[in-house]
């Protein structure tokens, strides 16, 4: 696939002039070309094997029998694995939502016009939606990051979704938009179109075509799910020489908001974050790292299994298993945002628990 990678590449960079389109990510990383970004993502730190053995070794002597609070003591040292510490905590949490919109809306594969992109941007800022009260409850400070939802993405049945420079600065704004000291990050999204780039990356990635990952998004039509199905498949073959490269996959087929989290999660693990993933758009969207590097997305967690008709397929396919099922397929981050009071009685019941010895209950012989 060598070959027609350099192929699509070549096809995707016009446009850029040079210096002037270099972004900084991050405080420490310079996204110049898709071969930087690539050589940040192949080098990924891993997790403190130690902070996580010392939650375990806790857990044994902790007032209850061994075990049994199950994925909560689980939990418990991921957190520590990721956060380099003994005793994991929780006192800043970040929601980042990101926002795009997507030429390819124009083959109708939305009952909703990408004018809604904005217009939820805008009930965000005024605290009208799920993820602020979501946010708000989880004791979480929200974010929501518009990225030029004045210029839609290209259709991809037509032409690449993005080209190299706004794929990067794109990237880049998701990478440099996590701060360092977070202690957990949840990640999703908003934008009109979105499934359909996410269905396209995730058959890219995985196999298979529209009928096997298109579902009814926001809620089409059988009518539109047709059509879906088709504007998945067109871009496939359309985009065919890209198809062996994780990073021309998200760049041809994704969206602005979807690459802005792709630059999050690396964000993330190059700082030692862990994070949650929120639904099917925002698992597609990281899902490139790790097609590109087995065991990139071990810092991840995946909140919910969405009623989205491809996400059970995708989070098999990565070995992610979600942490609730509620039936949600909101998006904007609202099923992650659900997921941190779990977590934070995770660290509650890991650091405020006596042990037997402190409480003076005998244990187990």
């Amino acid at each position: 696939m060598a070959a027609f990678s350099l192929t699509c590449r070549s096809a995707v960079m016009l446009g850029r002039t040079g210096p002037a389109n270099r972004q900084q990510a991050g405080p420490m990383h310079q996204f110049v070309d898709l071969d930087a970004l690539r050589a940040v993502c192949l080098t990924l730190p891993a997790g403190n094997a130690a902070a996580a053995a010392a939650v375990r070794e806790r857990q044994q002597v902790l007032t209850k029998p061994v075990g049994s609070l199950g994925r909560l003591e689980n939990l418990a040292a991921w957190l520590a694995r990721w956060q380099s510490r003994e005793m994991p905590r929780l006192e800043r949490v970040d929601v980042l939502v990101f926002a795009g919109n997507h030429g390819i809306t124009r083959q109708g594969v939305s009952p909703f016009p990408s004018t809604v992109t904005a217009q939820m941007v805008a009930n965000f800022s005024n605290g009208g939606a799920a993820i602020n009260q979501l946010a708000r409850v989880a004791d979480a400070k929200l974010r929501v990051l518009p990225l030029s939802l004045e210029t839609p993405t290209e259709d991809f049945t037509e032409a690449p979704a993005m080209r190299e420079p706004e794929f990067l600065r794109a990237v880049a704004t998701g990478y440099g938009a996590v701060a360092t000291d977070c202690d957990l990050l949840c990640l999703g999204e908003m934008g009109i179109g979105n499934t359909t780039a996410a269905a396209a990356i995730a058959a890219a990635l995985f196999g298979g075509d529209g009928t096997r990952w298109a579902g009814r998004g926001t809620g089409i039509d059988d009518a539109g799910l047709a059509r879906k199905r088709r504007v998945i498949d067109a871009a496939l073959e359309r985009h065919a020489a890209c198809l062996g490269d994780p990073l021309l996959i998200a760049m041809v087929l994704g969206g602005r908001e979807l690459a802005a989290i792709l630059g999050a999660s690396l964000a993330a693990r190059q700082h030692g974050i862990p994070m949650l993933l929120d639904g099917f758009v925002c698992t597609a969207a990281a899902a490139p790292l790790a097609r590109l590097v087995p065991g990139a997305l071990d810092h991840a967690m995946l909140a919910h299994l969405s009623a989205e008709a491809g996400h059970r397929i995708l989070a098999d396919a990565l070995g992610l298993a979600p942490l609730l099922d509620f039936g949600m397929r909101l998006g904007e981050a609202s099923a992650a945002a659900l997921v941190v009071p779990l977590l934070r009685a995770a660290v509650a019941c890991h650091t405020g628990m006596a042990t037997f010895a402190e409480a003076a209950v005998d244990n187990r012989a």
